[in-house]
């Protein structure tokens, strides 16, 4: 077994080197989620971190049953990757944030959209309508949409296959199924607690029709916030990629069928993915080396250090708040709620440098593209009644 592939039980394992730091509380949580009931495997990504009782950046394969808890608050959050028709060499970051500042980007879509959310529910077979005014947002926690520019090219034939342009702005989308998946998990949590599901059960078939319909209603979601922002900015745009990284599918592992859980851990089994940093930080594109070592997952991202709450105490010394709306690359940061602007900056994050070197030690990626930020958005000016949101609860862990 590879040095970047720890065991810690019998049935867990972590893919990181001695030298990343993990929190302890952490790997506890993992150890803890491996005695679970039915319960197979669990392999944690070099972006783990504690999460509200289960660990974030791991991935869990039970046998004849299904864990809710395990997927969380946010079915269907994932990151989808769109090239815009902006050319790199005529934006300037803070005309492009200012765009996006004032845009109104969190109220729900006006009458314009309507035949275009009609089209994309029908597409995707999604008949839920409580949720609808949601569609189109980003959310609170680590949810983002970030412009971006190519900054280094590992594999040019890789690069070209992709579509990446190297003279175009590219767009990253991290968003879920936002009040949907809460809806969706309270529910269960209400009727069963936080024990399984046992398979084929009437309430089992019940979760995994609510789950499978969440998960589509979060690409729509991520598809309309894409073409929101790229309408904002005056660009047109095609989608790179799109990959879920909060979900329950049915899988076979070693021969054995059963069901993989990922909360914030990227399929590595759908094609090329993207492996997003901090806002101050670079994001790659890689290519997965499909492993079970790894239970055919990746990390989602660079993954926390501190945990909110935290950080606007350990910032508010080092930095002035003016400070924080700019990052080491001169990229931009729109983001007009105070705590979220702390919570999200870069220093509570690992480096994406760290995860990706763990990754490709371990032998799960080749690197394919380095990208550097150009204008990050959480949240602005114009938002719900022309005020800065709260951060919500749901979205913030995937």
């Amino acid at each position: 077994m590879d040095n970047c592939v720890q065991a810690l039980s019998l049935k867990a394992n972590l893919v990181a080197s001695s030298s990343s730091w993990i929190e302890g509380k952490a790997i506890q949580q993992l150890l803890t989620t491996a005695e679970l009931e039915d319960m197979i495997r669990v392999s944690g990504m070099p972006d783990l971190h504690p999460g509200r009782g289960y660990p974030v950046g791991a991935a869990f394969f039970t046998s004849q049953r299904i864990y809710p808890a395990l997927v969380g608050n946010d079915i269907g959050c994932g990151i989808g990757l769109w090239q815009t028709s902006l050319k790199t060499a005529k934006y300037r970051p803070e005309k492009l944030a200012a765009k996006l500042q004032h845009a109104n980007l969190e109220t729900p879509l006006d009458e314009q959209w309507q035949d275009r959310v009609s089209a994309g529910k029908n597409e995707k077979e999604i008949k839920t309508a409580g949720f609808d005014a949601a569609l189109g947002s980003i959310g609170g926690g680590n949810h983002f949409a970030e412009f971006q520019q190519l900054d280094e090219i590992y594999d040019r034939e890789q690069c070209h296959l992709a579509g990446i342009d190297s003279g175009r702005l590219q767009l990253l989308v991290h968003s879920g199924s936002r009040g949907l998946g809460q809806h969706i998990l309270q529910q269960h949590d209400t009727c069963f607690g936080h024990q399984g599901l046992v398979q084929d059960t009437p309430e089992f078939n019940d979760y995994v029709s609510q789950h499978d319909e969440a998960v589509r209603w979060a690409e729509l979601n991520r598809e309309l916030i894409a073409e929101r922002f790229l309408q904002a900015v005056r660009s047109d745009g095609s989608c790179l990629l799109d990959v879920t990284h909060n979900l329950v599918t049915a899988e076979t592992v070693e021969g054995e069928a059963g069901w993989l859980h990922r909360k914030g851990a990227t399929p590595a089994t759908q094609g090329l993915v993207m492996i997003p940093g901090s806002r101050g930080d670079f994001s790659y594109l890689v290519q997965p080396v499909v492993s079970e070592i790894s239970l055919y997952s990746l990390a989602h991202g660079a993954g926390r250090k501190w945990a909110r709450g935290d950080c606007r105490n350990r910032l508010t010394g080092k930095y002035q708040q003016s400070e924080l709306y700019k990052t080491r690359f001169g990229s931009q940061v729109v983001c007009a709620d105070k705590t979220l602007l702390y919570d999200e900056a870069p220093e509570a994050y690992k480096k994406c440098d760290d995860v990706i070197r763990d990754l490709e030690t371990a032998g799960l990626i080749r690197p394919v593209a380095r990208f550097k930020p150009v204008v990050t958005y959480k949240t602005g000016n114009a938002g719900r009644a022309g005020k800065a949101r709260k951060p919500t609860r749901h979205g913030g862990e995937g």
